[in-house]
């Protein structure tokens, strides 16, 4: 529903293609102009949304869009294409304004992305997608992974930042990529966090348990394990060999490392999550930082606080196009 109708109810007045403001005094027209052919790389972790949305923002600037699919969700984004091209041929538009790849290669992306014909890139994906995207010579706007940490500050109201996190990060069991990846919280309130989130179903790992899932997470080439991915915390459990309630909605392993080498601290698109207990909101903003320059620099961060001092400083700092405070880190609404 957000991909598809608060999209369209946001845009729909907006002018954007020929003249879209002037300024008599200033002497100043700004004209807008289609791009052309946009070539649209579509993930498997939210590849309906994804298409609507980027069909959209294509068709409103009035240029053509194709798709080229993740080979995981292919069928999934075929239906989409088929959908949004019924809709335009009912609109008396061009159905042939948005196309789909229908066998997926990463020759057919390259040739896609490298095409004369194609003018601008819309990339969605892994690090390697993205790269390639802005290494074709084609103009291209990527986003790539979100390892967003959640910071619960000392004066959050704790029953609510957690049923926040939880409702985000549980959501299509945490395929959303600007989900929260891991917790931060501080000595005073880090027994009440916990308590909350196991009130709330989450499961805490043992030592021994993180230790086991963490070799899990990751292949050895240093990649998510596709494995784990939108997966639901009993199926994670018995691929691991884990004894977790069946009720348990999420994973918690506490943490006390970043980097490449350290699976929880990295992005996981499942309902698994890094917990950190830091001294204060400086220990959390610098640990913040690390987080995010190790994986996920330029997507988003989420503060649970009432303390609006703490909301500027971290503003100040973050590495991030997206500081949601009392909010899922998910959804800007």
């Amino acid at each position: 529903a957000f991909a598809s109708k608060i999209v369209y109810e946001e845009f729909k007045h907006t002018k954007t293609v020929g003249v879209i403001n002037e300024d008599p005094q200033k002497k100043v027209t700004e004209i807008a102009v289609p791009v052309g052919v946009v070539a649209g790389l579509i993930p498997s972790t939210n590849p309906t949304s994804t298409v609507i949305y980027k069909a959209l923002i294509a068709l409103k600037a009035a240029n053509s869009i194709v798709f080229s699919p993740h080979p995981n969700a292919l069928q999934s984004i075929q239906a989409t294409v088929e959908i949004i091209r019924s809709a335009i041929e009912s609109a008396g538009g061009p159905k042939e304004s948005v196309s789909v790849i229908t066998t997926p290669t990463m020759q057919a992306t390259k040739e896609l992305m490298t095409h004369k014909d194609t003018n601008l890139i819309l990339a969605t994906g892994g690090n390697a997608m993205v790269k390639a995207a802005y290494s074709s010579g084609t103009p291209a706007i990527g986003v790539g992974p979100g390892n967003g940490p959640a910071y619960i500050e000392r004066s959050a109201l704790i029953p609510m930042a957690v049923k926040r996190i939880m409702d985000s990060k549980t959501f299509d069991n945490g395929t959303i990529c600007a989900s929260e990846q891991s917790i931060i919280v501080e000595k005073v309130n880090r027994e009440a966090v916990k308590a909350e989130l196991i009130k709330q179903d989450a499961y805490f790992l043992s030592p021994d348990e993180a230790d086991k899932l963490s070799r899990f997470i990751l292949r050895p080439n240093g990649t998510m394990n596709p494995q784990i991915v939108g997966r639901s915390v009993r199926h994670i459990a018995s691929l691991v060999g884990l004894n977790i309630p069946f009720d348990r909605r999420l994973i918690v392993a506490e943490e006390s490392n970043v980097g490449i080498k350290y699976p929880f601290s990295r992005e996981k698109l499942a309902p698994i999550i890094a917990f950190y207990t830091v001294e204060n909101w400086q220990e959390a903003c610098d640990l913040s930082v690390e987080i995010l320059k190790g994986e996920g620099a330029g997507h988003t961060m989420c503060i649970h606080t009432e303390n609006k001092e703490v909301v500027r400083e971290f503003g100040l700092r973050k590495p991030v196009s997206r500081l949601l405070i009392q909010t899922t880190c998910w959804n800007r609404m």
